[in-house]
């Protein structure tokens, strides 16, 4: 059984896009191929087992048959590090890795993924690095776009995994721009090569795969829905704080913003009712409505505001607007959630927010297996996948 160690730099660098893309490259070329994430950080319920929500994910997408003691052997559930620290967990974790791991052993390969940098893991004695050693498996790490940073970032993390004894395979730089920057795979090919690591492929990076869609925002930030608009499942392509003159966050505001605004903030509240309004059929009864309801808002404002389109908004504060308030927004057809929360918090949250693919994501499954497929080359993963060999 050949194997691989999927690491990456950091979070959300793009580590399940990348797992999602080689299983599904390695059974179109007809190999028996099993997934393990042997500890897992982000752990759900599912079908009555605890279980690393990656490796529901790739059991969902593709069938897999084996059961999620195997396939996530190890989580870590809020209290276990500190229970591990004062002595509490006696149990050998490793050995129950290990074990896991032998459970692959008919498998042509075995893709391991791994969980953050390289020493995420270490304060239970399961750092990335020490976990890839332990499994015999090379290592190859994810980044993302740029140049000096995800090359810091990969010989950093490639470091930490050699001091353990793990061979670096290579590198996957994701997220990367390559209509803006011609020869960037050049670029990082080489700056790699100096540190002896090679550059396995780039994934070029598509808004669908990297911003949340509006009902990851609304589980995210826990918003309760007052207009649900036409589709939860669009991506937002930005976001924008409402927190000044609407004349001035117009100029932040265009297709696709989702808009952070306190919810007593009416003037701004109803010209991105508006925006939103404004292409639609609907748009001259909705701006005609808004007019008498902010007088501050000049009509040179609302002009502007035909100008953009907002996707969604989210009240902050917990302020519940005014029943014409609340009108004009569902005339307009426009997400809207309130949430309890101030605006700080809030946009902290929506900028920190993991960007999970979940199972129903059909449409941006089928795009990460079309882009890895067509960008990282099946041969080159199975070159330098190594034979698993168990004591």
């Amino acid at each position: 059984m050949r194997q691989l160690f999927l690491a990456a730099t950091g979070q959300n660098r793009g580590k399940t896009t990348a797992s999602l893309g080689l299983i599904d490259g390695f059974r179109r070329r007809g190999f028996h191929t099993g997934f393990m994430k042997p500890v897992g950080q982000r752990t759900v319920i599912h079908e009555g087992q605890p279980a690393d929500e990656d490796s529901v994910l790739m059991k969902a997408v593709f069938g897999l048959p084996e059961p999620y003691s195997v396939m996530s052997p190890v989580h870590i559930p809020r209290g276990f590090t500190k229970s591990y620290i004062a002595g509490d967990v006696v149990e050998d974790l490793a050995a129950r890795i290990r074990e896991a791991q032998a459970t692959f052993a008919a498998h042509d390969i075995l893709l391991v993924e791994g969980t953050g940098h390289a020493g995420v893991g270490a304060v239970i004695g399961l750092s990335n690095a020490r976990v890839a050693s332990m499994l015999r498996a090379p290592a190859v790490i994810v980044s993302e776009g740029g140049v000096g940073r995800p090359i810091d970032e990969i010989v950093l993390n490639a470091s930490h995994f050699e001091a353990h004894g793990v061979p670096v395979a290579g590198a996957i730089v994701n997220k990367v721009r390559v209509d803006e920057q011609p020869g960037i795979e050049q670029t990082l090919e080489r700056g790699l090569a100096l540190h002896g690591i090679p550059l396995l492929g780039v994934l070029p990076y598509r808004p669908i795969l990297s911003n949340p869609t509006l009902e990851m925002i609304l589980e995210g930030v826990g918003g309760r829905v007052i207009c649900a608009g036409p589709d939860l499942d669009r991506v937002i392509d930005g976001v924008a704080i409402g927190a000044m003159e609407p004349r001035h966050m117009l100029e932040r505001v265009g297709r696709g913003t989702l808009v952070i605004v306190p919810g007593d903030r009416e003037d701004a509240i109803l010209t991105v009712a508006a925006a939103h309004a404004g292409d639609g059929e609907d748009g001259g009864h909705v701006l005609r409505h808004l007019e008498p309801l902010v007088e501050s808002t000049p009509g040179a404002v609302i002009d502007r505001a035909l100008e953009g389109r907002a996707l969604g908004l989210v009240l902050t504060g917990g302020y519940e607007p005014r029943t014409e308030v609340l009108h004009a927004i569902q005339a307009a057809g426009m997400f809207a959630a309130i949430v309890d929360k101030d605006t700080y918090t809030v946009a902290s949250e929506v900028h920190d927010l993991l960007v999970k693919t979940h199972p129903r994501d059909t449409g941006k499954i089928e795009l990460i297996k079309a882009l890895v497929w067509e960008h990282l080359r099946m041969d080159r993963f199975l070159e330098v996948a190594s034979e698993a060999r168990f004591d």
